[in-house]
């Protein structure tokens, strides 16, 4: 007869927290207009950087497949 009182509190906590996700939902993100009109990517000095990095050889082997029959 102890568990009654337990199962009563768990549906309201499961309740409680059914409600505040329907009534209370989380506001739709707006994005600011003025931040796009900053922004700014300089393309050259991408190219600059890209031409410096090192390069790491390696055997792709993606498409080999065993010849086992």
């Amino acid at each position: 007869m102890r568990a009654h009182p337990v199962f009563a509190v768990g549906t309201l906590i499961l309740v409680g927290v059914g409600v505040k996700l329907t009534f209370f939902s989380a506001p739709i993100a707006a994005a600011d207009v003025g931040s796009t009109k900053s922004a700014s990517i300089d393309v050259s000095g991408m190219h600059h950087e890209i031409k410096s990095l090192p390069v790491e050889n390696f055997r792709d082997m993606t498409f080999v497949f065993s010849s086992g029959g």
